[in-house]
């Protein structure tokens, strides 16, 4: 039994383009977004990893083009089989990705139906961008997602408290029915 027939409800389709205040939007990405996620992640590497590494190991010091279009095709079949979900933050005319927001099902103890975290590049820390991305994230979730738990890692509780909570048994993970 796979996760997308038990995390999210048979037939649901997950959303394809959310716009932001600013004039930015949200869309799936995609593995054709390669040179514009090197980028971005490439610019803000520390920053992130001092975010995601510990629990993700993410980003890695160095990431090829190829090393990372490979990640990026893999959150894309992830998308198309409802397992987890990455969304780029893009510009109106998607020449710059400038952030990224994942909506995956839980790994962590404590009930949730859903971690979902987001980040934006560094030059944009502070900015209108981020406000608008904070206030949009967990709006859209509550109005667009089948979710009635959701866990806001980085935001509900910090990433050492959830590192530290108890991993949620394999089977559970992996088939997950909440």
């Amino acid at each position: 039994m796979s996760s997308a027939s038990t995390w999210l409800p048979e037939g649901w389709r997950h959303p394809q383009r959310v716009p932001l205040r600013t004039g930015h939007h949200l869309r799936p990405i995609r593995p054709e977004d390669t040179a514009l996620d090197l980028v971005a992640v490439h610019g803000s590497r520390d920053r992130l990893f001092s975010i995601y590494g510990r629990a993700w190991g993410w980003p890695p010091e160095a990431m090829t083009a190829e090393q990372d279009r490979e990640d990026l095709q893999h959150h894309a079949d992830e998308m198309e089989a409802h397992e987890s979900f990455n969304y780029a933050v893009l510009d109106a005319d998607e020449t710059a990705l400038l952030g990224c927001v994942y909506l995956d099902p839980p790994e962590k103890v404590g009930g949730a139906d859903a971690e979902i975290s987001w980040w934006v590049v560094d030059e944009c820390v502070g900015t209108e961008l981020e406000a608008a991305l904070d206030e949009l994230v967990p709006r859209w979730v509550a109005e667009d997602w089948p979710l009635e738990r959701p866990r806001y890692v980085g935001r509900d509780l910090t990433w050492d408290e959830w590192l530290a909570l108890d991993d949620l048994p394999r089977t559970e993970r992996d088939g997950w029915s909440g």
